[in-house]
């Protein structure tokens, strides 16, 4: 819509993407930082987009939250950003502001993850922007929605969800995940909402605004636990690495080490009781059915026990896997990583370039037709700023 055509050379390297992604042609403002919203346009990027992103000129948080770090990045940064074109604007400056107006008014697509009505004194919320651009699609990502102004912080989303009050062992105190799972559930549900409204706008010419929040995707994120409460005013509560609905499901000791048994019907439980030797169980009416089974899962669990005491984790996962019972060791993030590339599934993807060739954790998505590509490094601080700023300056051809 916005990608002007007849771009002088000069400019033209903005926009060059080695794939013919299904987003290609497109261009992605990006006013977002740190996480949610970065990972949404990460996403678009990876499908052909062309995403500018903009930093004032003390970058974005992310680029100080060290270590872990590569060279002098911060690969906290590095996580959501490949594939991206980067510029600096001061909105304090007059020209910069213009420069960033002038970017919204030509993009397709505009993110941003301001407080409810921070850009309103700079001309770039979606009332203003959305009138020169009417076409655009406009998402914002919020911590409580756009009429509550608190910011969000995904530690926070993680308390004030319940999501804490699941995690972590019954009689112990609450624990956080291991990473930043609402940021990226937001940022997913933002790429999904970006890629409807595109839908739409290809069918009817109109842009429209999508907006996500991270408290409303932890309550969506936390599907049967949430829904438990919803649907029959249940309030669930830790019970460690137990399911409250399935057993056994969850990490169990051996005669070394922990394996985790996830039994999700009464055939899969079939085949755990026949493999260590426990085929009554099968005709034992508190056992036999999922629902029973869950029930007396206290009178289950010694014995289970006693049988998995027999082999290691390592044994017990070899006999159980090659009978078709998922099960698995407790792997590192390493060896998460060197699983999959044992597997073929290529987790890992180096983008860039000459000296700045950079490593990083690989789209998910397999299209056959028109696959992901990987092109451009994490961009440096203000790394494309000439090049953004020469496309903006230019006048647009009739």
């Amino acid at each position: 819509m916005s990608a002007e055509s007849g771009r002088r050379p000069e400019v033209q390297e903005l926009f060059e993407r080695t794939g013919a992604g299904p987003l290609a042609g497109l261009v992605v403002a990006d006013f977002s930082r740190v996480l949610a919203g970065p990972y949404a346009t990460m996403m678009l990027a990876d499908l052909g987009a062309t995403v500018i992103k903009v930093e004032g000129p003390g970058g974005d948080d992310t680029r100080s939250w060290k270590p872990p770090v590569r060279g002098e990045d911060a690969t906290y940064y590095l996580s959501a950003n490949r594939n991206k074109r980067d510029v600096v604007l001061d909105f304090t400056v007059a020209e910069d502001l213009a420069l960033a107006q002038e970017l919204a008014r030509r993009a397709d697509v505009l993110v941003e993850n301001f407080k409810p009505g921070g850009l309103e004194k700079f001309g770039l919320d979606y009332e203003t922007v959305s009138e020169g651009n009417p076409g655009v699609v406009y998402a914002s990502v919020t911590g409580f929605g756009g009429h509550n102004p608190q910011p969000g912080y995904d530690l926070l989303i993680q308390g004030l969800s319940g999501f804490m009050s699941l995690t972590g062992a019954a009689d112990g105190p609450p624990f956080r995940a291991g990473v930043a799972i609402f940021d990226v559930i937001t940022g997913l549900h933002t790429a999904i909402g970006i890629l409807a409204a595109l839908q739409h706008r290809k069918d009817t010419g109109e842009g429209q605004r999508v907006e996500t929040n991270l408290l409303s995707s932890a309550l969506s994120g936390l599907v049967n636990q949430s829904s438990g409460y919803v649907a029959a005013g249940n309030v669930p509560s830790r019970m460690g690495n137990e399911h409250p609905s399935l057993y056994p499901y969850q990490p169990m000791p051996t005669g070394e080490g922990e394996l985790i048994i996830a039994c999700g019907n009464d055939r899969q439980f079939a085949i755990l009781a026949e493999a260590v030797g426990r085929p009554e169980w099968l005709s034992d009416e508190r056992f036999a059915a999922a629902v029973p089974r869950n029930s007396h899962r206290k009178e289950l669990e010694p014995l289970l026990l006693e049988a998995l005491s027999h082999r290691t984790a390592q044994e017990w996962y070899a006999l159980l896997t090659e009978r078709g019972l998922p099960c698995a060791p407790i792997n590192t993030v390493a060896q998460g990583v060197q699983l999959a590339e044992a597997m073929g599934l290529e987790p890992v993807a180096e983008v860039g370039s000459g000296d700045r060739v950079i490593p990083t954790v690989a789209s998910p998505l397999r299209l056959s037709r028109t696959p992901v590509s990987y092109d451009l490094a994490p961009p440096r601080l203000g790394e494309d700023s000439e090049l953004v700023r020469a496309w903006l300056r230019e006048v647009p051809e009739p």
